[in-house]
């Protein structure tokens, strides 16, 4: 497993601190995020899933902890829409050039509008994908807001 992807490259050329951390990612595991969070041995707060949909027909990406669910609902509203859903994976796949399971809101091939989880910065330092499965980069959920230039607002359950 390579430690180098788009995501960590970018990320470097933009001056942001972080560290990689890999675990073994088990495709048959359900949820990726807390299948993360469990091979880390964190907290699923602390660990964000990176999600992609639409709001009113645009492709976005929202990132929440591992252990909530998203509001379609309060995620339109981030953005001023009417209406969000999940993208289909071949879709969010083809849009953000990286595979489901290692999707990563860093160095997409399509840059998307991006929000993350108010409660998210709460914590000191996260995990977000970095852009290949079972690779985590961990890293202040502020300088990932502010590199993503995201929105931050509560959208989870």
């Amino acid at each position: 497993m390579s430690k180098a992807t788009r995501a960590t490259k970018v990320l470097q050329q933009a001056g942001v601190s972080f560290t990689v951390r890999t675990y073994d990612y088990d495709p048959d595991g359900g949820q990726i995020g807390l299948q993360a969070a469990e091979a880390l041995g964190e907290d699923p707060a602390k660990v964000l899933k990176t999600l992609m949909a639409t709001i009113d027909g645009r492709p976005i990406c929202a990132i929440v902890p591992s252990n909530q669910e998203v509001s379609m609902k309060r995620l339109a509203a981030a953005f001023g829409g009417k209406s969000a859903s999940m993208l289909a994976p071949a879709e969010a796949e083809r849009i953000t050039g990286y595979v489901v399971g290692g999707i990563s809101p860093f160095g997409q091939k399509r840059r998307c509008p991006v929000a993350i989880e108010e409660c998210a910065l709460a914590h000191e330092r996260v995990y977000i994908n970095g852009g290949q499965r079972g690779v985590q980069l961990h890293l202040s959920p502020k300088d990932a807001a502010r590199y993503l230039q995201a929105v931050v607002a509560s959208f989870a359950n």
